[in-house]
């Protein structure tokens, strides 16, 4: 059956704030509440703890803003899956796909869900992961992710009845988001910032350290130590910085397309990328460096609240992330449904992808990636599988962007409503900085990596068997 034989297409009903709100709603989930504990066991000072975060932002706009010629290029549902067609070939755009449908988009679903059942645990202790419900051999059913799946069968259920909806829902979450944590930073600032602990974490800035759980010591870095201590720390920032690229995948339900994609793109990974540094900035007033790394859980945030307002601390930081998850989740939901729609379209994905229901959104889309997305929950290996894609989401980074180069070479007369802001320069910057980061992830945490190449490599006979199969299908 035919979308267009139906009469449903996608309908054009984001704006401009829809599409930021969207970028900034998908990049924010639980991870600046938590993974700076790891970044500084990993550089060991605030001077380095700050410019991983500044490196993952400037990366992150240099990308956003290069996206936007792309975006203006192909104004059309599946965003950098179509960008990585036009530029390659459908191979990469498969293999991209298939990861996002793999893992990428539906582990960090997955993941999304799970950290907002476990916050919510500090509300309401029986949604605790340690509530076991059923036990087979080493299979543990546990209340956190009975409540993350019901959080991602709500969510998709939003979406289903129309991007109305989960755009509202969308909007109105990540503004009080985007609130609530400008007020942490505020708050911190002014009621639990002490001027002998700025000054204190602000001693040997430069002199990097790497910290030990086990032994409780730090111990001093450099050269190679240094290298890996980077690459690790950079991959929980660049992981909470990531998911920016959800608006390309709507950019068919996207109003003026060609100036708004980009537009959100660069107001959407800006804005986090400013709160994103000034949250670290108030944990180093507010906490000790040594507090910063040894946090119970890397739940840094809440142990900066519990500075802050005491004991409602706890409280007050549960609620947040848990309107942060959500957001998020909604966000990711709603981006990656259309992705696979786009795929089935060109004869990649299950052909029911590529129906839009009553209300002209890709309904079946939406509950097979949620359906594998829950099933993520419960295997509890969905922070195994974050691991893994890191290595992935930053070679199609680079792919996408070198595809800019590629498309000026070969569509030279193509209509470009707008151009990569700092070509070639600031595109080139980007791919000698993430290709950099990927060779040293490859070096130092080559066992993970290694499995994340091979899920987007295991890609390739699915590819060719698909073809095979669609190339047998008689009429066609």
């Amino acid at each position: 059956m035919n979308t267009e034989n139906q009469g449903h297409s996608f309908k054009r009903e984001l704006g401009l704030l829809d599409g930021t709100m969207l970028v900034v709603g998908s990049m924010i989930g639980s991870g600046i509440f938590i993974v700076s504990s790891d970044i500084a066991r990993q550089v060991g000072s605030a001077g380095w703890l700050i410019l991983i975060w500044v490196l993952t932002g400037i990366i992150t706009v240099i990308a956003a803003v290069s996206y936007g010629e792309l975006s203006a290029m192909f104004p059309k549902a599946g965003g950098q899956y179509v960008y990585l067609k036009e530029s390659y070939n459908k191979l990469i755009a498969f293999l991209y796909g298939w990861s996002l449908f793999a893992v990428i988009q539906t582990g960090t679903i997955a993941a999304v869900g799970v950290a907002f059942s476990k916050f919510a645990a500090y509300l309401y202790e029986p949604f605790s992961e340690n509530n076991i419900l059923w036990q087979n051999g080493d299979f543990k059913l546990h209340a956190a992710q009975l409540v993350s799946i019901v959080t991602i069968v709500l969510l998709t259920y939003v979406n289903s009845r129309g991007v109305k909806n989960g755009k509202l829902l969308q909007t109105f979450l990540t503004i009080i988001k985007i609130l609530s944590l400008l007020g942490l930073v505020v708050f911190g600032l002014l009621l639990g910032a002490k001027a002998e602990i700025w000054n204190a974490n602000w001693v040997n800035v430069w002199s990097p350290r790497s910290f030990n759980l086990e032994t409780m010591q730090w111990t001093s870095i450099g050269g190679s130590a240094l290298l890996s201590g980077i690459a690790a720390a950079m991959v929980g920032s660049v992981f909470s910085a990531d998911a920016w690229t959800g608006v390309t995948f709507i950019a068919g339900e996207i109003k003026n397309p060609q100036r708004n994609v980009g537009l959100s793109l660069f107001f959407g990974t800006f804005i986090v990328s400013v709160i994103y540094i000034l949250a670290n900035l108030m944990y180093l007033a507010v906490l000790p460096l040594d507090s910063i790394t040894t946090a119970k859980s890397d739940r840094v945030a809440v142990v900066a609240a519990q500075y802050i307002f005491g004991e409602a601390g706890t409280i007050i930081i549960a609620v947040m992330i848990m309107i942060s998850t959500f957001a998020c989740n909604n966000g990711l939901i709603m981006a990656g449904a259309r992705v696979y729609y786009t795929m089935a379209k060109d004869g990649l994905f299950f052909k029911k992808a590529g129906v839009l229901n009553r209300f002209d959104v890709p309904e079946w889309a939406l509950w097979v990636q949620g359906a594998w997305a829950s099933a993520l929950c419960l295997t509890g290996r969905y922070g195994d599988l974050l691991d893994f894609v890191v290595i992935v989401v930053m070679i199609f980074y680079i792919l996408t962007i070198y595809g800019i180069f590629i498309l000026r070479r070969k569509m030279p007369n193509a209509e470009r409503p707008y151009k990569a802001f700092g070509y070639p320069f600031l595109p080139a910057l980007y791919l000698i900085i993430a290709t950099a980061f990927c060779i040293a992830l490859l070096i130092y945490k080559r066992e993970t990596c290694g499995w994340g190449v091979a899920i987007m490599l295991a890609g390739i006979p699915v590819y060719y068997l698909t073809r095979q199969k669609e190339e047998l299908l008689p009429g066609e």
